[in-house]
């Protein structure tokens, strides 16, 4: 059976889940939010942290061992732990739209927000420049206006984010399950370890597209002088140091789960971010992924939960290939493209 992407190749293909994003660049900012929206009444959650230097917020929670069931949104930001207060602004909008655990009468709720950080401090100049409870709120605003556009680059928590020297971002991708149903995946690319194969300059995530998927790219290894401007490397010595990186995602999809079968989710989404990135759970990056399932289809028999854990772990890779490849060159940071993929010269000769 011919393996094929949901109709946007985005997590947008899970009904009911909405991204929304905020960011700031220029004056010295480069950062921003995103803002993952589970489908009207939650979902169940799970979590799988792997990475030396975490930044998050309401993992402990979604342990199996624990009694809440159903998550409202996932928050992912730049600003590496002073990001995290955008989750309380999420919180705080979800809380007035009455959406949250109940807690007393109609209208008293307890929104349930995990979320988690990437580091970008310094990446627009200004240490200061970090995301607020405020970034939180117009990234919810913006996941409840449904907008189409763009579902992979430099936007939100992506916005500052860089992957082994080369500007990184967010990806999105994903994938129709045989038996009917789908999972997803987005990521916020931004690790220590590398998305290329330095010696052919291949993405690493291409060798798992799907079908055409990533087709027509015709990469080369980087310029072999080490002085040119736009060759990449590995982060220099002064990025050698715990919280410097992180790569984050989510996992949805519309089949029902129990949470120990949402945390074996997420798990298997580290296989995937394994194939994307090289080194990858290294000390200096707090590679954290989460899952989500909004429980539309029945829960999968054995063999359709093999058939999910594994399209989970291919999203995961494919959606770390289209945030690199849709990132823009900002700053010090060159983009996949125009290293690897440069567009052809005109012949000077005319």
């Amino acid at each position: 059976m011919t393996l094929t992407s949901g109709p946007t190749n985005s997590i947008g293909d899970v009904r009911g889940v909405r991204v929304g994003h905020h960011q700031r660049v220029g004056d010295g900012w480069l950062t921003g939010t995103t803002c993952v929206l589970a489908p009207p009444g939650g979902a169940t959650g799970g979590v799988d942290v792997r990475g030396g230097a975490p930044g998050t917020r309401e993992t402990d929670l979604l342990d199996p061992r624990n009694v809440i069931e159903r998550v409202h949104a996932v928050v992912f930001s730049g600003g590496s732990a002073f990001g995290l207060a955008a989750a309380t602004g999420v919180m705080d909008a979800l809380a007035e739209d009455g959406v949250g655990f109940r807690i007393g009468e109609p209208g008293q709720v307890v929104p349930i927000v995990p979320a988690a950080v990437v580091f970008d401090l310094l990446r627009g100049g200004d240490y200061r420049a970090r995301p607020d409870a405020g970034f939180g709120r117009a990234a919810y605003a913006d996941a409840l206006a449904d907008r189409d556009g763009p579902t992979s680059g430099g936007m939100g928590a992506g916005t500052g984010a860089r992957v082994g020297g080369l500007k990184g971002g967010i990806g999105s991708a994903s994938q129709l399950l045989p038996g009917g149903g789908v999972v997803a995946a987005l990521v916020v690319a931004n690790a220590f370890g590398s998305a290329v194969d330095q010696a052919t300059g291949e993405l690493y995530a291409a060798r798992f597209g799907l079908p055409g998927e990533f087709d027509g790219l015709r990469p080369h290894p980087a310029p072999s002088d080490p002085g040119s401007d736009d060759a990449p490397g590995w982060p220099v010595a002064d990025d050698v140091r715990p919280g410097r990186a992180t790569t984050l995602a989510v996992i949805a999809t519309d089949v029902t789960l129990t949470k120990a079968q949402c945390q074996k989710l997420a798990g298997i989404g580290h296989d995937g971010l394994a194939r994307a990135v090289r080194p990858v759970h290294t000390m200096l990056d707090g590679d954290s992924i989460f899952a989500l399932a909004s429980g539309e289809r029945a829960a999968p028999d054995a063999s359709a939960l093999h058939q999910l854990l594994e399209g989970a772990a291919d999203c995961v890779t494919r959606a770390v290939g289209h945030a690199v490849l849709a990132a823009d060159t900002v700053a010090d940071m060159p983009s996949y493209r125009d290293v690897h993929c440069p567009a052809p010269q005109e012949d000077a000769r005319g």
